[in-house]
């Protein structure tokens, strides 16, 4: 079969996105940085579309890039378990789901902020909607989990405040009857968001476009079937734009959870370095 993508260039493929670029990707992984840039060929080949592009003196993922990401990030997930289950153990890890809400702008500071405070270990993601992660940190397949939404569970600890806002099309203009909605699958705490503060503004509104994904939202948006609410950290995606037509949103809690029995020292590392990363930036003092 000519089309398969292996192990190997996927996980560069999720070291160039985690580390921002060929060189850091090729540093991480211990490769140089021509085999790392051979392995995102061979999976452009394998797949037939553009994954990487460079933009100035910097690479990024394509839409075509990103979409494959989320798979590559399973995709070594379930490799990794596998040998896991075995008692294939190379180095220590810490394993921390999240869904996709704001990963592009948290997770790799918050690799190398881990990384930094646990050098012994390799820290590595799983994302998925909410409920899977809960049952594989019930299970003991995640150390960690970054969740979405008020919570009393006792493996959860709050560690900052998502910010959301809504975004559209550029061309996209909110029609006078209900408002079309692009939206995750329910259950969803952005979904539950959107519904709940139009309708204490008395706004109507209806799901015009649903998705399992954060790449399908994103492409249903840009393709103007309607309005979505994302936490991306302050930074706005391509192909979309703020609306300041429609009610605030209230931040959502954040809470790090975490497996019964894991070393206390990771799940402090780990609260500390999430707080740090959201923690709003300094005001600057009157008159300075």
């Amino acid at each position: 079969m000519a089309n398969v993508m292996d192990i190997v260039p996927l996980r560069s493929l999720v070291a160039v996105a985690d580390r921002g670029g060929f060189q850091r990707a090729a540093t991480h992984l211990h490769l140089s940085q021509a085999a790392v840039s051979q392995h995102v060929r061979r999976l452009e080949a394998a797949t037939g579309r553009r994954l990487v592009e460079r933009v100035g003196r910097r690479s990024r993922l394509t839409a075509d890039g990103n979409h494959l990401l989320g798979y590559a990030r399973q995709i070594l997930a379930l490799h990794d378990e596998s040998l896991r289950g075995f008692g294939v153990e190379t180095e220590a890890t810490v394993a921390i789901g999240s869904t996709e809400h704001a990963a592009a702008q948290l997770l790799p500071p918050l690799t190398a902020a881990l990384e930094a405070c646990l050098p012994d270990h390799r820290v590595r993601f799983r994302l998925d909607r909410g409920t899977a992660l809960r049952e594989a940190l019930a299970a003991g397949r995640l150390d960690l989990a970054l969740l979405l939404g008020a919570t009393d569970d006792p493996r959860a600890t709050p560690v900052g405040e998502l910010e959301l806002t809504w975004y559209s099309a550029p061309t996209w203009t909110r029609p006078t009857g209900r408002v079309p909605l692009v939206a995750f699958d329910s259950p969803c705490a952005l979904r539950t968001s959107a519904l709940d503060t139009l309708a204490a503004h008395d706004i109507p509104a209806e799901i015009g476009a649903e998705a399992t994904q954060l790449a399908g939202v994103h492409a249903a948006t840009t393709a103007g079937l309607g309005v979505a609410v994302l936490a991306t950290l302050g930074s706005t995606p391509e192909g979309l734009t703020p609306r300041t037509d429609l009610p605030p949103l209230a931040p959502l809690p954040l809470y790090l959870w975490h497996r019964h029995g894991l070393p206390q020292e990771v799940t402090t590392h780990a609260i500390a370095s999430t707080r740090q990363l959201l923690q709003p930036p300094p005001q600057l003092a009157r008159g300075a």
